[in-house]
């Protein structure tokens, strides 16, 4: 949520928000209710303060013996009109507020304009893509032919794009786990381990529900939303708190599954385990001062690649443009990595600065010291590693000629040394 007395004052910021983003608003309606609403809390706050009065003479008038039928039908047309402001009010704060939680966040400067995708811009890259003297499998092949990964009994059971991950897999897979907890534990980030479910409150601070809908499972009869990521409920765990300045940072290093409808999806990637409707993700998540976010946001991506590094799997950074970054964001940073089997990149990290954005729609602040006023803080989130994907990128890259998988060094201390998967 964008602080107000920009939306008053300086309109001409978010109309050249919206339309470098290229979204279509309904600014002139906010703008409307925005005024209406005030307009309208004013002229009932005057008939309340008159409704006093009048009820003051009407107690004098019965006390003093005169008659008060004036006053009286005087009282009965001002609490008439009253009710009707008080249903008018609702309406307008209502439609107010929806609008309000609609409206995207202001862009950084250092975004790149675009129309779409492909006016991303990449910032640097790391390592070079691997030459196979062979034919190259992708990840479903190799999944199949080491018997690691079963598409078609997950299909039996649960439908599309799910699996089940078998055998040595599963250890890698929480092998990158262990790997990203014990990274972030060493960098003095707090391990948490989330609710997978939460209220509408709670995600609504953290997300933008009326694009995020179809993205997220919503749990029937039950005020409860399933997480896409353990970000949602980190960053709501502070709702309506207030930091002391001293406090700041305060970085989170969350693991939970997440569970993502996906249904706008298409293509190679509902195949495999690429992009799927469950999986695990560690995520970075920092409460921070504004004076501080950006060196927050580069510690953040500079994670990631320290992360992937470790993995030895060749990436590169993108800064996503205006028309393709997410409402929520004032400038988000990629990491995409390698994927010889697609003989692409292809995203698996995400790193974003949302200024006070969501700590307007959750109440978190700070305070400089105990009598100061409080001021919203900055969250900002990342992607450490989303085990799946990263598991597509280790099986694509590190695949042999007799059909074996080589272990990264770094994970084999937590799959009981193993440093070769075979059938």
């Amino acid at each position: 949520m964008l602080d107000v007395k920009i939306i008053r004052d300086q309109p001409g910021i978010i109309k050249d928000m919206l339309a470098k983003r290229h979204i279509e608003f309904p600014f002139d309606e906010l703008q409307d209710f925005d005024k209406k609403r005030r307009t309208l809390i004013t002229e009932a706050q005057d008939l309340k303060h008159k409704r006093n009065v009048v009820s003051e003479q009407i107690a004098a008038k019965k006390k003093s013996g005169e008659n008060a039928s004036v006053a009286i039908n005087a009282m009965k047309l001002i609490a008439d009109r009253i009710g009707a402001l008080d249903a008018e009010i609702e309406h307008a704060e209502k439609r107010y507020q929806e609008l309000m939680l609609m409206l995207p966040n202001l862009i950084h400067e250092s975004v790149p304009q675009g129309k779409d995708e492909s006016d991303n811009v990449e910032v640097r890259r790391w390592g070079e893509p691997r030459k196979f003297g062979f034919k190259v499998k992708d990840h479903i092949e190799l999944g199949a032919s080491l018997n690691l990964i079963d598409l078609d009994r997950a299909a039996k059971v649960s439908g599309a794009r799910f699996y089940f991950l078998k055998g040595d897999l599963v250890k890698m897979n929480h092998a990158l786990i262990h790997l990203a907890l014990d990274f972030l534990r060493k960098k003095n980030y707090t391990l948490i381990q989330t609710p997978y479910m939460i209220n509408r409150r709670a995600m609504e601070g953290a997300v933008m529900l009326s694009d995020f809908g179809d993205v997220i499972y919503k749990i029937e009869d039950d005020d409860l939303y399933m997480i896409g990521t353990s970000e949602h409920a980190m960053v709501a765990m502070h709702m309506d708190e207030i930091f002391d300045a001293k406090q700041l940072p305060i970085r989170y290093a969350g693991i939970s599954p997440c569970f993502r409808k996906e249904a706008g999806a298409h293509g190679r990637d509902t195949k495999g385990i690429f992009r799927v409707h469950q999986f695990e993700k560690v995520e970075q998540l920092v409460f921070a001062n504004p004076e501080n976010s950006w060196v927050e946001h580069e510690k953040m991506i500079q994670n990631a690649e320290e992360f992937f590094k470790l993995l030895e799997i060749p990436y590169r950074i993108i800064l996503l443009c205006t028309a393709d970054l997410g409402k929520i964001s004032a400038k988000t940073c990629d990491l995409e990595a390698w994927m010889p089997g697609q003989n692409a990149y292809r995203e698996v990290v995400s790193c974003s600065n949302c200024l006070d954005y969501q700590a307007r729609r959750l109440r978190v602040k700070y305070r400089d010291k105990p009598n100061e006023e409080s001021k919203f803080v900055h969250t900002l989130n990342s992607t450490l590693v989303a085990t799946e994907r990263t598991l597509v990128a280790i099986l694509e890259n590190n695949q042999t000629e007799k059909g074996t998988v080589v272990v990264p060094e770094v994970l084999r201390q937590y799959m009981d040394g193993i440093s070769e998967i075979s059938r």
